[in-house]
């Protein structure tokens, strides 16, 4: 499927937390839209993906010279109060266009010029690997959250094929231990996974974040509930994991390897 790319000229970067995300100051989209295309994705059911009249995952608006009107924002924000910041919420910063347009690291150049009090930059790329030269310029005020919904890569494929392999985002975790950057996994939304999944995540991570669709969608289920995402289950068999209840087959066994003070539930796993 072609992708259509835009560049468009942004008059702002930073958007007040809401919602979900009351626990930051701002939000920070380098793009709009995402290759991704997940099947569940909530935005998917938000004004940006509806308004636009595109299936999503067909469409990028790459936002033009970005870091000249962030970091301008940025200065004024800092003046105000502290500034936390969650990077991305209704896009990937690392999707694929990213390799050339290198957007989400002209921010991270500013940010590192002039830090935030707190970023998480959630992804489920392994790009975010470029940026670990940035990344450890911020310290302890940075945390990488890598969405890893499964450990099983057919079931990956089944729900997001366009989405990166789930061994290369393992390897990205490890990577980004070694070198010293402060990263938790994402198990965000629940899906179907083996019973050795925490084994995988315990070399590579001291915090694990669990979320569901029912918890993390912005609705309490509603968005989710519209976008019919329980037929993805049906041709697997696995219709038992798109129950409410389903996130706890995954916190029980997380709890085999994880302390329960590892293991974060939903909003409080993103929060600063």
């Amino acid at each position: 499927m072609k992708t259509e790319y835009l560049y468009k000229q942004p008059k702002t970067l930073l958007n007040k937390g809401t919602g979900f995300l009351t626990g930051y100051s701002h939000s920070l989209n380098p793009y709009t839209g995402c290759v991704f295309g997940c099947s569940y994705c909530y935005v998917r059911k938000m004004p940006v993906s509806l308004f636009r009249n595109k299936e999503w995952g067909t469409w990028v608006d790459i936002k033009k010279d970005a870091a000249e009107v962030f970091r301008k924002e940025l200065l004024r924000a800092r003046n105000k109060g502290p500034v936390t910041i969650f990077m991305s919420s209704s896009t990937d910063p690392y999707q694929p266009i990213e390799h050339k347009e290198r957007i989400t690291r002209s921010l991270l150049e500013v940010m590192a010029e002039n830090p935030p009090d707190f970023l998480l930059v959630q992804t489920r790329s392994p790009l975010v690997r470029r940026d670990i030269d940035l990344l450890l310029r911020l310290g302890g005020k940075v945390r990488v959250s890598m969405t890893v919904e499964t450990d099983l890569d057919e079931i990956r494929k089944h729900f997001s094929p366009q989405a990166p392999p789930i061994q290369a985002r393992l390897k990205t975790l490890q990577l980004l231990k070694e070198a010293g950057v402060q990263a938790q996994a994402a198990i965000a939304p629940v899906l179907p996974s083996s019973e050795a999944f925490p084994d995988k995540l315990r070399p590579l991570v001291d915090r694990i974040c669990i979320d569901d669709y029912f918890m993390g969608d912005g609705s309490s289920g509603k968005r989710t509930r519209q976008m019919g995402i329980h037929k993805w289950y049906e041709p697997l068999g696995l219709e038992e994991w798109h129950e409410p209840s389903a996130y706890q087959i995954v916190y029980e066994r997380m709890k085999r390897v994880f302390s329960e003070e590892q293991i974060y539930i939903s909003q409080q796993g993103f929060e600063p």
